[in-house]
């Protein structure tokens, strides 16, 4: 396993980070054991939950990830120090978390106890703003005039963004936070808040987690040159696309137990005639390389300059380790060139 600097946190973390979103739902206690103690057999040592997790999000599973991972962590406290712990305050939404509001000062107290109590810990060391308080590009609203930024007030935004960093600032410096990231988050909410920390002395953000893979490259080259040019690690999540991008969901099919097989919270956005075609190609390509269609996808990712560590996830070992597999591989220029045949001519098909 390989490791990358988390923008300029100081901390180093590997290409591949573990994310959990399905522990709590599709994943059982032992299945969470399992997987911490492969990933970390395999030199991981950076994993991702949210205080919203697993997904598809529902009242009755609400904070299970994060329990699991808590639950592990007392009976293993000595492993504590060799992982880099993110998780997420959740954004406006979901009515059974903090009645749907957005992310303020005092939603951050408020949640940053809650997941610090169910991840049985005194400090996270990557505490994220799941998404904006604004609408933003993300979760399938990308089309044209999907958002409608000239409705949006940047004053407020800004006024509310002081805020939010002000309250993370001061966690840091109670201990409860190590840094602060962003996920879901765009150019100018970038700058917005580097301006911000600037302006106010506030602790930097090191990181922002986005959606992207062969099928999602918004973010490619804009936000990305943003990332290196001020130091801050780009984590792309869903490098599957929903595991769209293994092949499994080909012909409309739905293995029981996979996730499309479970409600949707945004309906199957990615599942367009476009997309399809795109990942019937991808398919077999990673078969002319002999390698599977998921680790074709993450060796791709991996390869993308700017990436710093992609956030994985897998319903079993087995799967975990197909992953984790695809980081040792090197794609050659015959390769990338051949991937890039591909994408170029589904750029975004969803």
């Amino acid at each position: 396993m390989q490791y990358s600097p988390l923008g300029h946190s100081g901390l180093s973390v590997s290409r591949a980070c573990l994310g959990t979103m399905t522990w709590g739902e599709q994943n059982t206690q032992a299945d969470a054991d399992a997987q911490i103690k492969l990933a970390r057999s395999q030199g991981i040592n950076f994993m991702d939950t949210a205080e919203m997790y697993p997904i598809p999000p529902d009242a009755d599973t609400v904070g299970a990830t994060e329990r699991m991972i808590g639950d592990y962590f007392s009976r293993h406290p000595e492993e504590r120090q060799d992982w880099i712990i993110a998780s997420k305050i959740v954004g406006a939404g979901l009515p059974w978390i903090r009645s749907g509001t957005g992310i303020t000062a005092e939603a951050i107290n408020i949640a940053l106890a809650g997941s610090l109590k169910q991840l049985q810990m005194d400090t996270i060391d990557v505490y994220q703003l799941h998404w904006p308080n604004r609408t933003g590009p993300h979760f399938g609203k990308h089309g044209i005039n999907h958002v409608k930024t000239t409705t949006l007030d940047p004053i407020t935004e800004r006024a509310n963004m002081v805020e939010i960093v002000r309250a993370l600032d001061a966690a840091i410096h109670a201990g409860k936070i190590r840094h602060w990231g962003l996920s879901d988050d765009t150019p100018w909410g970038i700058h917005t808040f580097l301006s911000i920390c600037h302006e106010y002395g506030f602790a930097l953000p090191v990181s922002i987690q986005n959606e992207f893979s062969l099928l999602h490259t918004k973010d490619w080259p804009y936000l990305i040159e943003s990332c290196v040019f001020e130091n801050v690690a780009f984590l792309p999540w869903s490098p599957l696309a929903s595991g769209m991008l293994s092949g499994k969901y080909m012909n409309d099919a739905r293995p029981p137990g996979a996730r499309w097989s479970l409600p949707q919270r945004m309906g199957l956005f990615r599942n367009t005639p476009s997309a399809q075609a795109a990942v019937t190609e991808y398919v077999a390509l990673a078969n002319q390389f002999g390698i599977t269609p998921s680790q074709l996808a993450l060796a791709w990712c991996n390869s993308v300059d700017g990436v710093t560590s992609t956030i994985i996830g897998a319903t079993s070992v087995s799967q975990l380790q197909e992953n984790i597999d695809a980081f040792a591989m090197q794609l050659s220029p015959s390769q990338m060139a051949q991937i890039q045949a591909i994408w170029q001519r589904y750029p975004l098909p969803f």
